[in-house]
């Protein structure tokens, strides 16, 4: 059970951050995982008064907010059409639409879960966050680093002209957590495939150009994988060669 001694609404990100500085403080979104834990907070900090709940649009990029929820992802058409459908897909199966009304961007990033169906899209889209004192980081980098102190602020997807996108993930049931979830773009004649679910956070692969069925059996060779609840190494490696194959077929037909 979590125990907040005291609630702030803050109204600037400089205060934000500097209430964040102490350990025993949080910063709050949706509350979906933090409520879970076995926690004592001494200043829970709500963000929710600076406007960082929208998705900006412009010629170049999408500028979202860490405040922004996945609903919002999922029914944001300008998303939609971009990613061919794909951020759809990805946050559609996160349990229902009363928690993905609640569950925020920045929280999902942040979290850094290994089950991440939101990192994992991410990553493909070659997704940067802004940092209020670290500035813009890539992603990729951002998911490697330690938990800090620091307040993200939004994440940044940049517009890539011809890029089309793909998203695939297996579940035990509808709803449950995924066994494996698949994320891939093509960009010219070159994939990305991004691996999450393994059950560890998140890896991407760049497999050499090829048929479907070899890029399939590069990445199947390559990825690391583990066993859980939701699966074994083995079971997973199946699937990782299914989804890859079935995702670069699909991105070869959508590129005609």
């Amino acid at each position: 059970m979590i125990t907040i001694r005291e609630y702030k609404k803050v109204q600037s990100l400089e205060e934000a951050y500097e209430l964040n500085q102490k350990k025993s403080n949080r910063i709050i979104g949706g509350m979906i995982w933090l409520k879970m834990e076995t926690l004592n907070v001494g200043t829970a900090i709500d963000l929710s008064g600076l406007g960082l709940d929208a998705v900006e649009e412009t010629e170049t990029e999408f500028r979202i907010g860490a405040m922004a929820t996945l609903r919002t992802l999922e029914t944001h058409e300008g998303l939609a059409a971009y990613t061919n459908g794909a951020m759809r897909e990805s946050v559609r199966h996160i349990v229902g639409v009363q928690l993905r009304n609640l569950a925020t961007l920045g929280g999902s990033l942040y979290s850094r879960f290994g089950f991440s169906d939101v990192l994992t899209m991410f990553l493909a889209l070659d997704a940067s966050v802004e940092l209020y004192k670290g500035g813009i980081v890539p992603l990729c980098e951002y998911a490697e680093r330690k938990k800090d102190r620091d307040v993200l602020v939004r994440v940044i997807v940049p517009k890539k002209a011809g890029a089309r996108f793909d998203y695939r993930s297996v579940r035990p049931t509808r709803t449950d957590l995924p066994t494996l979830t698949c994320a891939s773009v093509r960009e010219g004649d070159g994939c990305r495939f991004v691996i999450g679910s393994r059950p560890a956070r998140a890896m991407i692969f760049t497999p050499e150009a090829g048929s479907a069925e070899q890029m399939a059996e590069q990445v199947q060779r390559e990825a690391v994988l583990g066993s859980n609840m939701r699966g074994s190494a083995a079971y997973r490696r199946k699937l990782v060669g299914t989804l890859v194959r079935r995702a670069a077929e699909a991105l070869e037909n959508t590129a005609e």
